[in-house]
């Protein structure tokens, strides 16, 4: 027999499951859309002409850095030990900020010359799909700051870690996005 404590704990894993696939499903929509308007430039700018590969590469290498300090932020607090989860959870909200520090100082660059989302269905695409995956990296940075703060008030409290778990999986799928997104638009996006 299931307790009602076992049953909430297996439909909020269920649930949160069901909401990163729903992720995946409508980042794979701003893809197709991508993929479908790529060449539609209305004679404006393309992306060999708007790419700073070494800039986004330096974005890469502080999304995925960051990958790596939630990973051991899980792992300390799984063994419950504070100091060295507040030190990889700051080590993660840093290299976080770093990336949507990065992508905003992009953003701005491409409006300041005249290449901003409403330049062409290109530059709609682009914005759309990698500003909404920047909003969920400003989502994940909130979401890290409240989960310091409930591990500092509460402590390593099973349903804590269980929200670390959700936290972990949800930062470790926004990397994965950002390597497609990176290979998809950037990578290919410079070659073509």
């Amino acid at each position: 027999m299931i307790s009602t404590g076992q049953a909430k704990r297996i439909a909020v894993g269920y649930g949160f499951w069901i909401f990163l696939l729903s992720d995946i499903v409508m980042f794979a929509c701003f893809f197709a859309s991508y993929a479908v308007l790529v060449h539609a430039t209305a004679g404006g700018p393309s992306g060999p002409q708007l790419f700073d590969l070494d800039r986004v590469g330096f974005e890469t290498a502080c999304l995925l850095l960051s990958s790596f300090s939630c990973g051991l932020a899980f792992v300390a607090s799984s063994k419950r030990r504070a100091a060295p989860f507040y030190l990889t959870m700051a080590v993660t909200l840093a290299l976080g900020a770093i990336f949507l520090a990065l992508e905003c100082g992009e953003f701005l660059s491409m409006t300041e010359r005249n290449a901003g989302p409403t330049r062409s269905a290109f530059l709609s695409a682009f914005f759309a799909l990698v500003g909404c995956h920047g909003l969920h990296v400003t989502i994940g940075l909130l979401w890290l700051m409240t989960m310091m703060a409930q591990v500092r008030a509460k402590g390593f409290r099973d349903d804590i870690l269980r929200r670390l778990l959700c936290f972990n999986l949800f930062w470790h799928a926004l990397d994965i996005i950002w390597v497609a997104l990176f290979t998809v638009v950037y990578l290919i996006g410079v070659t073509a």
